[in-house]
């Protein structure tokens, strides 16, 4: 797994005695949502309602939106069609902010699903786990295909590493194998969506951007510890037959530039 560094991270936002306590009234707040709204979802994803689950779950991360304070807003919408959704990678909120903005199942890096309380949500809701090297591409080529095959949408980060949210790296062509399988090509989608951040009010534009290999502790719980946040804004383009491309490294570059457009054009 590669991670992003420019060597320009801003220092930390501070957080008062006030923040750390509006941090903890947070978390357990996040927690009643999340946990409240779990059993739930479990139980309609063992009964086989699938999207009515992540129904749930799209409501349960606009609710824990709504406890962080962060606005948010949404430009366009998800696709009909299956597939895949394809989005820049900012941060840890994406996981809640794309949630929040359609029903979909994520593809994360391995690492996530042994993260405090953002692990045990990421596992509960049916996310994909993947490692990023290329001995198990066949592996997660074959998952990808049983899950498309099961008419799940799935949602991944062609960038493989977390940015400022302020650019869009260069979109890797490998996890977009899966869907030139020829047993689904010809029925599968690819979405593309940008995600913009605009920091709090008097903070650097890049505050919730996630450098590198950061620590999670120390970033959840001053994004959280913030008296005012900012906002972000979710932009659904327009999807790309996937029939309709030569290849997988064709569909990364026009996917990317259409998410690096949305961006640029949003900020």
């Amino acid at each position: 797994m590669s991670t992003w560094d420019d060597g320009s991270k801003p220092e930390p936002a501070p957080v008062g005695l006030l923040g750390w306590v509006l941090a903890v009234v947070r978390v357990l707040m996040i927690a009643v949502v999340i946990f409240g709204l779990m059993g739930p979802m479990l139980v309609l994803r063992v009964m086989g309602f699938i999207h009515a689950a992540q129904g749930v779950v799209q409501f349960a991360c606009r609710n824990v939106l709504r406890v962080i304070g962060l606005g948010f807003h949404r430009v366009g919408a998800p696709m009909d069609q299956g597939g895949g959704v394809v989005a820049n990678h900012s941060t840890w909120l994406d996981i809640f902010v794309l949630n929040a903005a359609q029903r979909a199942h994520f593809v994360s890096k391995a690492e996530v699903a042994k993260w405090p309380l953002i692990g045990i949500i990421a596992r509960s809701v049916g996310t994909v786990f993947i490692e990023r090297k290329q001995s198990h591409a066949a592996k997660h080529r074959d998952e990808f295909s049983t899950r498309l095959k099961a008419g799940h949408r799935l949602l991944f980060f062609p960038e493989g590493t977390s940015t400022d949210g302020r650019r869009v790296l260069g979109f890797k062509p490998t996890l977009f194998a899966a869907f030139f399988d020829p047993a689904v090509r010809h029925d599968v989608w690819i979405q593309p969506v940008s995600v913009a951040y605009s920091a709090p009010y008097g903070r650097d534009e890049r505050y919730y951007g996630w450098w590198g290999d950061a620590d999670f502790f120390p970033h959840f719980f001053n994004v959280l510890g913030q008296l005012k946040q900012g906002s972000v804004t979710v932009v659904f383009h327009d999807p790309v037959r996937v029939a309709d491309v030569a290849d997988r490294k064709v569909i990364a570059q026009l996917t990317h530039e259409a998410v690096h457009v949305g961006l640029a054009d949003t900020l």
